[in-house]
């Protein structure tokens, strides 16, 4: 599986080079759908971008299964697991130290996609907004 990723994440970056393959959003696009505080909408219909994506229809059936176990894999390993653990850090803090004002800030992946830190503090019972780029807090 480590060989299969490689290769596929190798193939991937000798495809954007070339020019035959492109991200399908810019710098910009994430620019002003974080600032709008909605990066899941045109960008992230696959859960995050941070994992790289093994699974494409030209790959033979059994290539496919092991992407898939892959991205699976990443998908629990590197996002699910860490936005659990980073927003429990955030309900330990506020419940140890109900006294205090805290300001958390994340980068734009703790909050793309399914399982994101604000879904694991909402599911704690926290009310989350999300404030606007410009707007005071």
């Amino acid at each position: 599986q480590v060989v299969f990723a490689l290769n596929q994440t190798l193939l991937q970056q000798e495809s954007l080079r070339a020019g035959s393959f492109q991200i399908p959003y810019t710098t910009e696009d994430l620019i002003k759908h974080y600032n709008c505080g909605d990066l899941s909408s045109i960008i992230f219909n696959h859960d995050t971008s941070q994992v790289p994506n093994f699974i494409n229809a030209t790959l033979p059936a059994h290539e496919r299964i092991t992407a898939q176990e892959i991205d699976s894999y990443f998908r629990q390993e590197l996002i699910y697991k860490r936005n659990e653990r980073m927003g429990r850090r955030v309900k330990n803090l506020l419940e140890e130290h109900p006294d205090k004002s805290f300001f958390f800030a994340f980068g734009a992946g703790h909050f793309m996609g399914n399982n994101t830190v604000i879904d694991v503090l909402r599911r704690e019972g926290y009310e989350v907004e999300h404030t606007p780029a410009g707007q005071g807090i």
